[in-house]
């Protein structure tokens, strides 16, 4: 079944939660996300692949090798936002999509606007950063 939603469609609270056409539009959200992921990790490839690592200069040389660095890093969260975005693109398909892991209640439109990649409502991502706090002053 495909859905042309409207053009400037925005979920709202007065329709029911995660009805097809907001299924529609956090899909379209999470690709249009994910391609530009993928396009930046590609440049970013592409950029490394470009410098010259044999620099005469010892301080460019270590200029260059913390650049990389950097890039590498962002590439391994480049790639991690990916599989959260896959994964979220699958609870859509399973129609858990938009549901809190953790008490099973819907998830804020605001919320997913901001991050749709979120498995968690506020509540319980507030009370999951308390207890890893705790377990860090723990320790």
């Amino acid at each position: 079944m495909s859905i042309t939603l409207p053009q400037n469609y925005r979920p709202t609270e007065r329709e029911p939660f995660m009805n097809p056409m907001q299924q529609e539009y956090f899909r379209q959200k999470l690709l249009k996300w994910k391609g530009e992921l993928i396009e930046e990790s590609n440049q970013t490839l592409q950029n490394m692949q470009e410098e010259s690592l044999a620099q005469p200069d010892l301080a460019d040389r270590a200029t260059a090798e913390t650049d990389r660095s950097l890039e590498l890093r962002t590439r391994d969260r480049f790639r991690k936002l990916i599989s959260k975005i896959d994964q979220a693109m699958k609870s859509i398909e399973e129609g858990t999509y938009g549901y809190c892991e953790e008490t099973g209640e819907p998830i804020s439109l605001k919320r997913l606007e901001a991050r749709p990649i979120a498995t968690l409502s506020v509540e319980a991502q507030e009370r999951h950063e308390r207890m890893e706090r705790t377990r860090r002053d723990e320790a």
